[in-house]
């Protein structure tokens, strides 16, 4: 649908003034239009009530002025967006994005044009910018004008940002703080680096996640700005130090300068959970032979047993340890290089290939943007380096990397990854991204890309008690957030001790988590000792779980509070749940969808390291109770 407003005295305005373009099913609704001083706006409401109030769209270009003093010299009809596309990792594996599509052109005074192009679909919104003017030949970004001006009653649940070379060994930032939760929306962030994507935002009845997707390494990785008066969020920068060194901080083209969307899940928060906007805007898939592209399930000493581990004696128990779990990999941590060796490594391989495990090697990503010493390090810095270690890897059998300890969101880091990527593809390697950005939908463009951290994970509650203490509220904070659109490496699920930590959480809880947590390559924190302590029909789920899913839905759940999610693969289903609060919770769960059909139940027994086993039918009102700090998985 579009809306035309033109003024009666048609020489005295602009031919085309304000359009409204709303969803497939119309709930939903963006108006863009200019407003005082020339400056484009937008607003979003959703079934007439109020998302997003008056908010700016523009840039600020060296040389061009295209945020204000505009005219909207034309806009396209709408048209309607149909795409189908497959996912290997992610919460679904067959997904059909439709939208609605208009673009708007203006005009600064000095005859300079850009482009910004809106799509409606019926669980969000999202947009971008494209300058092609042929009069300026670069494209120099100094800042990108986007606001997001919420009601002031809104509410949010963000993450702050870390300052760039803080932290352990100048590893800053890496999306590994802990979220704010429930807060005033217009709260400044305790960072002066601001707040990371993707944000949580209640409007009214409504919920709105704001992120960004299509990086294709030509534009920095974005966030919000640190400061949020009157509940306007705008975007902001990565920091100075956030660069490959010698690279650029912001966006500097010649040619055409695009945009990643600015992307605006909405709706109920079942609609912004179960949505796949991170991927439906994300470009479509690189080739990639489909044969290597392999989820699954990895057995990992370092979580639990740090750097000592990493020795061939404890690698190959690891490497028996997946094979007796049935689990697809084992991964070899940092400094196996010097306390392992190439040579060794090569037998670890074969000896993992003959009980059908696939091995994955650690990297150190940096070069001068951080002082960490773990080895092999400075060997991926080049495209050269990165073709001569990858096809000695692949001859070796090595099935892919996880490389670590990036430098920050500046465009020169953001086209690294995107290199690393690329040339992992050329060589058949899996890829996993630690001390790293938000992935941003990179999971469908880059099939071999299997996961990235990105989040406070299960290896910083070994650190500290603070950490643990955390974790459960931490926990149920993921799948509304960062574990919204992309797979996150958080490590999970821990049945025994945590070596000098008192352990926050239930069996039940951890064994959730296995299920909740989306990751194409799924690394569990727990050691053969801590598995050989639960129960057999523990160990027959977790053997047995599978390694990707077909479809996901969200069933019950608060941010921060509990969760309740389904997943489907094939016909089979599993509902996991968590309880982060200190009461008893009681869910009425609807799960019908099923079939008439019977299933086991497995949560927390008479304590919290125990199990129960029990039979479900299921049905419209099924009751589950979940402990506090508890847990519990439904296989049906």
């Amino acid at each position: 649908m579009l809306t035309l407003a033109v003024c009666a005295n048609v020489s005295a305005a602009p031919a085309v003034d304000v359009a409204d373009l709303g969803s497939p099913d119309r709930h939903i609704r963006v108006a863009v239009q200019t407003g005082e001083g020339g400056r484009l706006q937008y607003t979003v409401t959703r079934d007439g009530k109020p998302v997003l109030l008056a908010s700016q769209l523009g840039l600020q270009l060296e040389g061009a002025e295209l945020s204000s003093g505009l005219t909207v010299v034309a806009r396209s009809a709408p048209r309607p967006i149909r795409e189908h596309y497959d996912m290997a990792v992610g919460k679904r594996r067959s997904i059909s994005y439709r939208a609605n599509e208009q673009t708007t052109t203006v005009r600064n005074a000095q005859q300079q044009t850009m482009e910004v192009t809106f799509r409606v679909s019926n669980d969000g919104v999202a947009f971008r910018y494209r300058v092609a003017d042929a009069t300026l030949a670069r494209k120099k970004l100094l800042q990108e004008r986007t606001s997001f001006a919420l009601p002031a009653s809104s509410r949010a649940w963000l993450q702050p940002m870390s300052v760039a070379q803080t932290g352990w060994n100048g590893t800053n930032p890496s999306y590994e703080e802990h979220y704010q939760m429930d807060i005033a929306a217009g709260s400044a962030s305790p960072s002066p680096a601001g707040w990371v994507f993707p944000a949580l935002f209640k409007v009214g009845d409504n919920w709105l996640a704001l992120s960004e997707a299509g990086m294709d390494g030509s534009f920095q990785g974005s966030r919000l700005a640190p400061q949020a008066d009157g509940a306007v969020y705008r975007i902001g920068n990565p920091m100075p130090a956030e660069v490959y060194t010698g690279g650029g901080l912001l966006a500097d083209v010649t040619g055409t300068l695009t945009t990643p969307w600015r992307l605006l899940a909405l709706g109920s928060l079942k609609t912004v959970t179960e949505s796949t906007l991170g991927t439906d805007l994300a470009a479509p898939a690189q080739p990639f032979d489909a044969a290597l592209v392999r989820p699954g399930h990895a057995s990992w000493s370092w979580a639990l047993l740090k750097d000592d581990a990493t020795v061939y004696a404890v690698q190959k128990k690891f490497i028996d340890y997946a094979a007796d779990m049935h689990w697809d990999y084992t991964l070899i941590d940092a400094d196996w290089d010097r306390k392992i060796g190439y040579d060794k490594v090569r037998e670890l391989v074969d000896y993992a290939a003959s009980k059908k495990v696939g091995i994955l090697l650690w990297y150190n990503s940096s070069g001068a943007w951080n002082t960490t010493e773990y080895s092999p390090k400075s060997q991926l810095l080049t495209h050269q380096q990165r073709v001569a270690e990858f096809a000695r890897l692949r001859a070796m059998g090595v099935k892919g990397v996880k490389i670590d300890f990036f430098g920050g969101d500046g465009q020169s880091m953001i086209a690294y990854y995107v290199e690393i990527l690329r040339d992992a593809a050329d060589a058949g390697l899996l890829v996993n991204f630690h001390g790293a950005t938000l992935p941003r939908g990179w999971s469908r463009t880059w099939p071999n890309l299997m996961t990235m951290e990105a989040i406070r994970g299960m290896e910083f509650t070994t650190f500290e008690q603070v950490d643990e203490d955390k974790m459960p509220a931490h926990a149920a904070m993921l799948p509304f957030t960062r574990n919204l659109f992309d797979p996150m490496d958080f490590t999970p699920m821990v049945f025994g001790d945590i070596p000098n930590i008192r352990r926050s959480s239930s069996n039940g809880f951890e064994l959730a988590t296995s299920v909740l947590y989306l990751s194409g390559i799924q690394h569990f924190a727990e050691t053969p000792e801590g598995m050989a302590s639960v129960p057999a029909y523990v160990k027959t789920l977790l053997q047995e779980l599978p390694r990707s899913w077909d479809d996901s839905r969200l069933l019950d759940g608060y941010p921060g509070q509990h969760v309740v999610m389904a997943r489907r693969s094939g016909k089979h289903w599993y509902i996991a749940g968590i309880n982060a609060t200190d009461a008893e919770k009681r869910v009425t769960l609807d799960l019908s969808f099923a079939g008439k059909t019977q299933g086991v139940l497995i949560t927390d027994g008479a304590t919290e390291r125990s199990f129960n086993q029990s039979g479900i039918a299921a049905d419209k009102q099924v009751v589950v109770t979940i402990k506090p700090h508890g847990g519990f998985v439904i296989q049906f």
